[in-house]
């Protein structure tokens, strides 16, 4: 089934975006902070061949997507908003939604305020609050993006293996795979600095949305590598508050388990799919 990449007029941004299945169930794919829609790309095939429309954006600020350079142009609200009308380009009424690590913090914004859009939920490697960033290290980060651009954020961050998000899964994968990391990185420095800048001073600081999270009514699948620690504790809470979610804890899993256990994730992730009742409201 072939795979497309196109790009998207979403209003005052365009979104890149990669695609196969069209006609097929509508499954939507969001990447977390400096990915891209490349981070799903070795499932968008296979999804697709079991009956899905399989779409994967690059956020604003992100890949080949429109990089505003005001900082206020970026926030969780701003990026849902830009998902329902990507949805609405696609002709979804309804869809099942993936986000990853931010991409899963725009999932919940998105499936509170707009629920009637949302056939099922995947939360992957994600939080549903604040992450805690040493203060000093996240005035450094914002600083060097603000005046000195992403190439050198970029250039500290491949020197360090010790990140907040950095885990033994991740090293492994890293050792096994070195165009890994530059995956990574490459990622990284195809993002905006104002969209660096602004959104992880917003990660560090956003309210905690656990109270609100039991008004989430859809089939709701919580996933988490067993070595992401900073997410294991969230991922364990949102499981408990959202009524009906699955938990699933993915060995030899870190931040990105869709690389680092890739077989398990896929297994999981078929499995959640398949058990969904048929949408009736689709097109």
């Amino acid at each position: 089934m072939p795979v497309t990449d196109r790009v998207v007029d979403v209003g005052d941004v365009q979104l890149a975006i990669v695609e196969a299945g069209e006609g097929g169930r509508p499954l939507m794919l969001v990447h977390g902070f400096t990915g891209a829609a490349s981070d799903f790309e070795d499932y968008i095939e296979p999804l697709a061949e079991l009956g899905w429309h399989v779409v994967a954006p690059d956020l604003r600020g992100h890949g080949r997507s429109s990089k505003p350079t005001d900082e206020a142009a970026y926030g969780f609200e701003l990026f849902a908003g830009d998902l329902v009308r990507l949805a609405d380009d696609l002709g979804w009424d309804r869809f099942v939604l993936l986000g990853h690590s931010m991409g899963g913090m725009i999932a919940q914004v998105l499936t509170l305020d707009a629920a009637e859009r949302v056939d099922a939920l995947i939360l992957m490697d994600t939080g549903h609050g604040s992450l805690t960033v040493d203060p000093a290290l996240l005035e450094l980060a914002v600083t060097t993006a603000r005046e000195q651009g992403i190439g050198v954020v970029a250039d500290f961050m491949a020197a360090n293996d010790d990140g907040p998000l950095a885990s033994d899964a991740w090293r492994r994968k890293v050792a096994e795979d070195p165009s890994y990391k530059e995956r990574g990185d490459r990622n990284l420095r195809a993002s905006s600095p104002a969209m660096f800048a602004a959104m992880i001073q917003r990660i560090s600081s956003t309210p905690d949305r656990l109270p609100e999270l039991p008004a989430i009514a859809v089939p709701t699948l919580v996933l988490v590598g067993e070595e992401d620690a900073p997410f294991l504790g969230a991922s364990r809470r949102m499981a408990e508050t959202i009524p009906g979610a699955r938990l699933e804890v993915l060995p030899g899993g870190g931040h990105s388990p869709q690389f680092e256990a890739p077989e398990a994730w896929l297994a999981v992730m078929t499995d959640f799919l398949a058990s969904l009742a048929p949408a009736t409201d689709r097109v």
